[in-house]
């Protein structure tokens, strides 16, 4: 019950005070977001009364039921139809750009491979375990981050630094970002980039759209059904992205704007569950593990400038797909906004895409560690 309580008050606080408008709020959430507070307040208020609920219930629960509720709600908010709309140039380099997070890391242990940080840290200490959720996280957001981590097993000492370290990386590469994106028309001059065409407009859903009631229980119909049926997670996770992505394609009036705020919350929900098996005494930092995300980050938007100047697409969409991919359905629009507002529908729809994408990318880092370094 205890366990129920300290959920509930912290789903419920995160969720309101995400949406609270007022300056000193909103600025702790620029630095500290929504995701990671839900994380840290479970841990905060059980090492206050002193309670260990590492193997409480809750979390079998949240495994079998809302992680992959989350994923469903998630995938069903993509229109394909809609995605045609951006060209597939831009595609291109977000594609691109997200196949580079997913590849890198292997590609740098392998250079690094006679090395004590591969030897040592990524392999004996079991760091590697901490990469496929930075792909989930840099890819899909949170919810291909919390998927990877369950699929990977990785321990809560190593999250807590990937979780630490990757929220202060987004935050300045947002930064950079902005900065980025407001130089477009110079470095599409340097590049010699000529095709600076505006995307086509996005098609808006039309007619009236299904109850929020009747897709709440389609998707929690889906859920059981699909646990009743299948026992094996990872089957589960690539059975209900499918699903998702039918509901949202095949039904013309399917509420897309309503499935993602249930994925939101849901995943809001599984953190906040995570956050009963944290222990701050526990949480680690290795400068040089540290050095590894900064190149890995720097390298993926050089690869999508490479993309881009091949593709003949203005340079503005390295930064839209690259905070689509890192930043996510929040910052990318306002990143995008920066330089063409009428774009902002498109950095919303990639970011969607991201989403979407994540996990897949994550299993394809976890199978590379697994084939060719472990």
């Amino acid at each position: 019950m205890i366990p129920v309580l300290i959920i509930s008050f912290t789903v419920i606080s995160v969720f309101f005070l995400d949406r609270w408008e007022n300056k000193h709020i909103k600025a702790i959430f620029n630095w500290v977001p929504a995701i990671l507070l839900a994380y840290l307040i479970p841990a905060a208020i059980s090492m206050l009364i002193g309670e260990d609920f590492a193997a409480a219930d809750i979390h079998r629960f949240s495994k079998t039921y809302f992680i992959p509720f989350a994923i469903i709600a998630v995938m069903s908010s993509l229109s394909i139809n809609q995605l045609k709309s951006i060209g597939w140039k831009p595609i291109a380099v977000f594609v691109i750009g997200s196949f580079w997070i997913a590849v890198f890391p292997i590609m740098l242990a392998f250079v690094l491979l006679d090395t004590s940080f591969v030897a040592n840290l990524l392999i004996h200490q079991e760091y590697w375990k901490g990469l496929p959720p930075i792909v989930g996280s840099w890819i899909g957001g949170s919810t291909s981050q919390l998927v990877l981590k369950e699929l990977v097993e990785c321990p809560e000492n190593i999250f807590l630094t990937v979780l630490v370290i990757d929220n202060v990386l987004v935050n300045i590469w947002t930064i950079l970002m902005f900065q980025g994106i407001k130089k477009t028309d110079s470095l599409n001059r340097f590049f010699k980039i000529s095709n600076i065409a505006m995307p086509e407009n996005i098609e808006e859903q039309k007619g009236e759209k299904i109850h929020p009631v009747f897709i709440f229980l389609v998707l929690l119909s889906t859920i059981l059904l699909v646990n009743n049926f299948i026992e094996s997670f990872i089957v589960k996770v690539i059975a209900v992205s499918i699903i998702g992505l039918l509901f949202s394609n095949l039904i013309k009036k399917w509420n897309i704007n309503f499935a993602l705020r249930i994925g939101s919350i849901l995943i809001l929900l599984v953190m906040a569950i995570l956050g009963l098996k944290l222990k701050f005494s526990a949480m680690e930092f290795d400068i040089a593990f540290l050095g590894f995300l900064v190149v890995w980050l720097i390298s993926h938007v050089v690869i999508m400038l490479i993309a881009a100047k091949l593709l003949n697409v203005s340079i503005a969409w390295v930064p839209i797909a690259s905070m689509a991919n890192v930043g996510g359905i929040a910052t990318a629009p306002a990143v995008t906004a920066a330089y063409e507002k009428k774009w902002m529908p498109h950095a919303i729809l990639l970011a969607i895409l991201s989403m979407a994408t994540g996990t897949l990318w994550g299993l394809l880092t976890i199978f590379l560690f697994k084939t060719f370094l472990l």
